[in-house]
């Protein structure tokens, strides 16, 4: 009996001790393998980590805007005797209250048919925005830099010609044109089509817009940015106008006049600035600014009017918490021409596009009350023309 303890305790502890050894011996990779997924957890939460942080590092910049799109009043003061009245009340009902003007320039001789909100109109100006790249294309087909089918290489599969470029308003193509160009030959040409010199010919309260004598700074862009953005300058609506005006006309600068009686729309005598030598050069433009309507930019327009040809470029831009939106056009129909230019301050309500969308209804306006087939009969009478 005694003997038979000894050997049941005997094998009781022999079969402990083996337990024991065996409980150490699986023990002890499960302790290192709970280690390791401790480890991997440990850096997958560290690396996790680094990613929300360098996250929370981007800044979105988003900007302020304290310029409201919308005026209680945008015709007070305005002098309207001498001005088209069929022109004046498609502008006035185009531009409903929104903060902004529409001028309308006759292209073939220089007569503004309608200014409203004159103050406005007649002020310091603003960033041209895109607008400013009709400039710039006119420049480079003028210095034979590109014509209307250079490509550029915007990228390692991207390619686009001035067509593209003008009619989705391509920033990066017109950098590239800028730098090519230089500032030089930029302010060049900006001075003939009429940047930094008055507009007008005596008109009362017409503003000076500026055009920098020297290249904006290459830590903000240079001449690149200026040729994309209109950055470092600033426009009038007259002045765009005019420059419009002589593309639509193949290349006569007018001076701008505004009759303010009807005596003076009766003895209107036209006034040449200078010849543009750009008649060959616009036809180049042409597809561009025509495509910036029907598929581009500006293609809002055709929400209101698509019975004629209207060719345009949109500009959208902001500076010191204003919004700007403007749309420069003209209206290329068989019985004659008219330019526009819509100028619109305010917030994210504002833009080039909402500047055509307004533009579509002012050329409804003069549609629907015949305005291009009258002028075409006044005109034949005028001449001695008779059908």
């Amino acid at each position: 009996m005694s003997i038979g303890c000894k050997r049941t305790f005997g094998t009781l502890i022999s079969t402990v001790l083996c337990s024991t050894l065996a409980l150490g011996a699986s023990s002890t990779p499960s302790r290192t393998t709970t280690k390791k997924t401790s480890d991997a957890k440990i850096s997958d939460s560290s690396t996790a980590k680094k990613k929300i942080a360098k996250k929370s590092k981007v800044h979105h910049y988003y900007e302020r805007f304290y310029t409201s799109p919308y005026a209680e009043d945008n015709t007070a003061g305005d002098i309207t005797a001498g001005e088209d009245p069929v022109v004046r009340a498609a502008a006035v009902d185009a531009l409903g209250n929104m903060n902004g003007t529409i001028v309308a320039i006759d292209p073939d001789t220089g007569r503004i048919l309608a200014m409203v909100n004159q103050k406005l109109a007649l002020s310091e100006g603003a960033q041209p925005c895109s607008t400013f790249k009709v400039a710039v294309g006119l420049a480079a087909l003028s210095e034979g830099i590109i014509t209307k089918d250079t490509d550029i290489k915007l990228g390692k599969r991207t390619r686009v010609n001035l067509t593209q470029a003008l009619a989705h308003s391509n920033n990066a193509y017109f950098e590239e044109v800028g730098r090519r160009l230089g500032f030089e030959k930029v302010s060049y040409y900006a001075q003939q089509f009429g940047l930094g010199e008055l507009a007008g010919y005596n008109i009362e309260g017409e503003h000076l817009g500026e055009f920098p004598s020297v290249e904006l700074a290459k830590s903000l862009g240079g001449v690149g940015k200026m040729c994309s953005f209109g950055e470092s300058i600033s426009i009038t609506p007259l002045q765009l106008g005019a420059m419009v005006a002589a593309i639509a006309n193949n290349g006569s600068l007018y001076y701008l006049q505004h009759p303010t009686t009807p005596e003076e729309v009766a003895t209107f005598k036209p006034r040449l600035k200078r010849t543009l030598d750009i008649a060959n050069y616009i036809p180049q433009m042409t597809d561009g600014v025509d495509g910036a309507v029907r598929y581009g930019t500006a293609r809002s327009l055709r929400a209101s009017f698509i019975e004629e040809e209207i060719l345009g470029k949109t500009g959208t831009c902001s500076k010191d918490g204003t919004r700007f939106g403007w749309f420069a056009s003209y209206a290329n129909t068989k019985y004659g021409r008219i330019v526009t230019v819509i100028f619109l301050r305010g917030d994210r309500h504002v833009s080039g596009p909402k500047a055509a969308e307004i533009a579509g209804h002012v050329y409804r306006n003069l549609y629907d009350h015949s305005f291009f087939a009258e002028n075409s009969v006044a005109k034949e009478h005028a001449s001695g023309i008779t059908q």
